[in-house]
């Protein structure tokens, strides 16, 4: 940690970040031009053409029943489930918010990206589990491990996350990313005068992913991400290269230094390039970021309906497994083509006469509209806008199977799979009504948005966390333990998220004093006094629940509710011996020598090369 700290110091001295005289007056002149011109709406029309075929091609099979309409008929191969798990997982918390935690934090946001390690985990524990039980949804595994109750609550408790964190914050982000492009903030509409782009953009991003995603389900979103996630990967790799190379005078590598040099001097002894911080540290100590984001990693990579349902869509436990392991891979690459990009952001505005500006959470637009080539610029902000589709439709796509598969089938066992699709539909359009609503909650909240992604996640994970890590690796945990304990754990999150908007207000002002108090700027006296005006207009108690830090919150929840479901279990009666194989150890002889046939060798090594690769990051920048 210190030979970085040092290095990067010394940097700020040594090394000139401003840059030579044709970088910029490249960057100055996209600044000063038009974001786009001719070749890039050429790039556009063919990118929406290639799209266009590629949605018509997947569209050929019909959706005959929930099984199709759901999980593509049960044929995805690996490439495409890797790649539709990473194109899912690549939407606004990255587009939009991970580049700006990027900007605004530095190093500090990339633990998430890192646990994607959990995604190999996926692949080799519970993918043979979820495919030898055929499940449509992860709640409906925990039915079967448990009681209908822990579906039901399950299934309420996902769609209500689907809402609160990933559809509106992907409309959200759609707003971000396409007022910044087109440097608009309203538009004629007949009969109505001006209004905000964000309608606009918020209802023409609803409106047409829900069309190929009502009338192509899974297989459309399938095929679609095999297209988006290399021109994704690829554009933002040019953001990368010419960042890096603006702000070192063509040098790639003195411009990784200048990066780095820039956020060390913007942080208190350089802690902006570390991943591992004080544990005093207000906003980053390590015992609330390690543990709390590997809770929140293990929820949303082995149990969230939102990524498990692609390796449910694979023909066998081969294809899965390596699609997971081909999503592994590609999950190392975020720190580098969204995260930095927000540090080089931040770079290049304190470099005099380049003229770029930019916002924490518009950090990576601002580069694609300001420092790209034409042309380039147009198939980036393709990907950009196609990649929030994506998304935006494979979300849709998991709240209609949760509702139809979870509570209507049940209502209604016996209706037909092409009524399974309509109800599916129709679930879509009240879920996309409810998420645009609940974005202005986001826009009101006045943190950047990844940040509040991770902290509502971290608020509604623990309870999860522990239902599957029980219900699977626990063959004594009970039903009645398991509901008891997950209502506990979801009171607790929405409690917290209540809090979180109770005291939105105040969280400026509370995180100051607290840096203050770290930075050693006041003395405790003085964040007492701070801090008393604030507690006295509020309920004490209240108070003091929302001022623990949001992951040691999320700890405290998970060891809460860990607590209850070991208690619980051990003090009700035993589950029925049969549930047995519904966990980790239930598998029969056959089984298991058909989950050994599925994988070789090079899937071993492969994999142990992914998470070779998370610790040699840890190593480098702890």
């Amino acid at each position: 940690m210190n030979e970085i700290t040092n290095s990067v110091l010394a940097a700020t001295n040594n090394v000139d970040v401003a840059t030579n005289a044709l970088a910029t007056a490249s960057v100055a002149g996209s600044m000063n031009g038009t974001v786009f011109n001719g070749l890039d709406l050429v790039v556009i029309i063919a990118f929406a053409v290639g799209m266009i075929l590629t949605v018509w091609y997947s569209m050929r099979k019909k959706n005959e029943s929930g099984k199709d309409y759901f999980l593509s008929g049960r044929d995805a191969n690996w490439l495409q489930i890797g790649s539709s798990i990473f194109s899912s997982n690549i939407g606004s918390e990255h587009l939009v918010g991970l580049a700006g935690a990027g900007f605004v934090t530095g190093m500090a946001m990339a633990h998430w990206e890192m646990h994607g390690w959990w995604i190999i985990i996926l692949g080799w524990a519970f993918v043979p589990l979820y495919d030898r039980m055929k499940v449509f949804t992860m709640p409906e595994f925990l039915e079967l491990r448990f009681s209908r109750g822990s579906r039901n609550v399950l299934s309420l408790l996902t769609m209500a996350s689907l809402v609160l964190t990933k559809i509106a914050a992907t409309i959200y982000a759609g707003d971000v990313v396409i007022r910044t492009l087109l440097n608009v903030d309203t538009v004629p509409v007949p009969f109505l005068g001006r209004i905000d782009v964000f309608w606009a953009i918020a209802l023409g991003l609803a409106f047409t992913t829900g069309l190929y995603t009502i009338f192509g389900g899974m297989r459309v979103i399938m095929y679609t991400a095999v297209l988006q996630a290399p021109v994704l990967i690829f554009g933002s790799v040019c953001i990368l290269y010419m960042g890096l190379h603006v702000l070192g005078h063509g040098s790639l590598i003195d411009g990784w230094h200048a990066t780095l040099a820039s956020v060390a001097a913007s942080t208190w002894h350089g802690e902006g390039v570390h991943l591992v911080r004080s544990i005093r540290d207000p906003d980053w100590p390590w015992l609330a970021i390690l543990p709390g984001s590997a809770i929140i990693g293990f929820w949303y990579w082995c149990t969230d309906q939102y990524i498990v349902q692609r390796v449910l869509a694979g023909k066998n436990q081969q294809e899965s497994r390596r699609g997971s392991i081909l999503a592994g891979f590609f999950k190392l690459t975020p720190v580098f083509i969204f995260l930095v990009p927000g540090m080089i952001a931040y770079a290049l505005t304190k470099t005099p006469g380049v003229g770029f500006s930019t916002s924490g959470d518009a950090a990576y637009t601002s580069l694609v509209a300001q420092i790209l080539p034409h042309g380039l610029r147009g198939m980036v902000a393709c990907g950009m806008i196609v990649a929030l589709m994506a998304s935006l439709g494979s979300k849709f796509n998991a709240s209609a199977t949760l509702f139809t598969m979870d509570f209507y089938r049940e209502w209604y066992p016996n209706a037909s799979g092409k009524t399974e699709v309509i109800v599916g539909r129709i679930a879509t359009a009240v879920i996309v009504f409810v998420g645009i609503c609940w974005v202005l909650v986001i826009k009101n909240l006045h943190m950047p948005l990844y940040l509040y992604l991770q902290n509502v996640q971290g608020y509604l994970s623990p309870a999860i966390a522990v239902l599957f890590a029980g219900g699977v690796f626990w063959k004594r945990a009970t039903a009645p333990a398991a509901l008891i304990s997950f209502v506990v754990g979801m009171v607790g999150g929405f409690g917290r998220l209540a809090l979180d908007l109770i005291f939105r207000t105040d969280g400026d002002a509370v995180s100051k004093l607290k840096q203050d108090l770290y930075h050693g700027v006041i003395t405790k006296a003085d964040y007492a006094a701070g801090i008393a005006p604030i507690k006295a207009a509020h309920n004490a108690i209240m108070f003091d629940l929302w001022n623990i830090h949001w992951l040691y919150y999320c700890e405290g929840l998970f060891v809460l509710t860990a607590a209850l479901m070991i208690i619980i279990s051990l003090m009700t009666k035993a589950p029925d011996p049969k549930t047995i194989k519904y966990t980790w150890y239930g598998a029969t002889p056959a089984e298991k020598a058909a989950t050994r046939a599925s994988w070789t060798a090079m899937d071993v090594v492969l994999s142990l090369i992914v998470v070779g690769c998370v610790v040699l990051f840890y190593i480098k920048f702890w």
